[in-house]
């Protein structure tokens, strides 16, 4: 007789617990998958919204610039003489202006003797530097109120001319210091800073040889044009740019006259010995126009921008981010509609395309060159066609009508801020939820992982007990049989 061996199919230490639990986990994180997918979506719809956003900001820009006075005030300037240079920032009046150039503005400039070269020692003492005007007949000097006198020590070892160089240019912020060598030797040029007669200076020295005048040691370097010799030579005079514009005189203390007629600037590079410069100052036509099609241009952008959101790609089979997006849609109809009334802020021009801006079939602006011009040529009434802004709706201009519209849009309660605001507000919730269902997926990945691994332990315990078992049997069998 035998009794029958004990088994079980699939029971054993090698079950498989992490390709368990990972399916079952791949099964439970489906729902956040969904979430993101959606998320994505929402992330796109956004995306696209910031577009409109960022192109609706810049038709608002252009026609905000169209309904301002000084985008109708440019003007051109041209001088027919090198010596002066003139810019205006649009709003000098046209006309011309006659100008004379008489005098330079400069600064004061002194060079001393020559040393045979720039390690030349002079001697110690201390050199007082003061900036301030210099009188002729008799000459005076008027110390500047607004600065105050330098003393520079120079003691042994740093007393040679370019050691004295460097000490000036480091202690007295009027003034620099450089060395100028040529074939006779080397000579310290000493300069203001800045031009005009107020940057004059003079040098008091007091020498270590007692002798503060003459020209040995470093009294070399003192100067003071009320004495009748000098050890250094004043080569340049502190002075003022003086000139006429109109016959009208003009005095600077630089040769860069800012705004001296509304908002014209010269700057003076000479003399006008060959007779004045004429700044002739006119209306800039091109300036007026690329504001003009500046608008149009970022008007298109927008419109095909609304249009690549919103389409659908039947042959492609792919949806724009706000395809079917009802406020998307309704905006760009709004705008073709806006673009294609009329205004009665002027009778002579009453829509866009009279100026030679031309709505197309696609919602976009054709740009007509020649009616442009004329319109130009009638300046009054194109900007009141662009800017006038009224208490009546049907009056204000079309500069003003878009930015209206485009201000109504993305203002705290318009529309697209609203649509935007409601797109983050529901991204941001399926964020929050996808992230909690992953901290219960991670701790539900802890659980099962636990329990299979104790499956697989207890498993591989009764694997060993069959085998013993088994065995037993298989002794007892013969026992049985003997």
């Amino acid at each position: 007789m035998s009794i029958g061996t004990l088994s079980s199919a699939g029971l054993g230490s090698g079950l498989d617990v992490n390709g368990i639990v990972t399916q079952l986990i791949s099964l439970e994180r489906r729902p956040i998958n969904l979430l993101n997918t959606s998320k994505g979506k929402l992330d796109t719809q956004l995306s696209g919204l910031g577009k409109l956003q960022s192109n609706l900001d810049a038709v608002r820009d252009a026609s905000r610039k169209l309904t301002s006075s000084s985008a109708w005030t440019p003007t051109g300037v041209s001088s027919n003489n090198t010596a002066v240079v003139a810019t205006s920032d649009g709003s000098t009046p046209a006309g011309s202006y006659s100008v004379n150039v008489t005098q330079m503005a400069s600064p004061q400039s002194l060079v001393s003797r020559t040393f045979p070269t720039p390690s030349q020692v002079l001697g110690t003492g201390t050199l007082t530097i003061e900036l301030g005007q210099w009188f002729t007949n008799p000459p005076d000097f008027t110390p500047d109120a607004g600065a105050s006198a330098i003393s520079i020590e120079i003691a042994e070892g740093e007393d040679t001319l370019e050691a004295i160089r460097d000490k000036i240019n480091d202690a007295a912020p009027g003034v620099m210091a450089s060395i100028i060598t040529d074939a006779t030797g080397s000579r310290l040029s000493i300069r203001s800073r800045e031009t005009g007669e107020l940057q004059g200076f003079r040098i008091a020295v007091d020498d270590s040889d007692g002798t503060p005048t003459d020209s040995s040691g470093l009294s070399a370097l003192s100067y003071d044009a009320r004495n009748a010799t000098n050890p250094m030579t004043r080569s340049t005079t502190a002075a003022n740019a003086e000139l006429t514009i109109n016959n009208i005189p003009i005095s600077s203390t630089t040769n860069s006259l800012s705004n001296v007629v509304d908002g014209l600037s010269l700057k003076v590079t000479r003399l006008t010995t060959d007779g004045p410069a004429n700044v002739a100052v006119s209306r800039d036509n091109e300036a007026i126009k690329k504001n003009i099609t500046d608008f149009a241009e970022a008007y298109n952008n927008l419109v095909k921008v609304m249009r690549e959101q919103t389409a659908y790609n039947a042959e492609t089979k792919t949806a724009g981010a706000l395809q079917g997006d009802r406020m998307a849609v309704g905006m760009l109809d709004k705008l073709r509609t806006l673009a294609g009334s009329s205004t009665g802020a002027t009778t002579a021009f009453t829509r866009l395309a009279d100026i030679g801006l031309s709505p197309q079939r696609d919602g976009t602006l054709s740009i007509d060159s020649s009616k442009l011009d004329a319109a130009v040529a009638r300046l009054d009434d194109l900007k009141t066609f662009f800017s006038r802004d009224s208490s009546d709706n049907s009056e204000d201009g079309f500069g003003t009508l878009i930015r209206q519209f485009a201000d109504s849009q993305t203002n705290t309660e318009g529309p697209l801020t609203a649509r935007q605001e409601g797109l983050r507000d529901r991204i941001d919730g399926l964020t929050d939820r996808a992230a909690r269902m992953e901290d219960r997926l991670t701790l539900t990945e802890k659980r099962l992982r636990e329990q299979y691994t104790r499956l697989d332990t207890n498993m591989a315990q009764l694997t060993g007990l069959q085998s013993y078992v088994a065995q037993q049997m298989t002794i007892l069998n013969r026992s049985v049989g003997s």
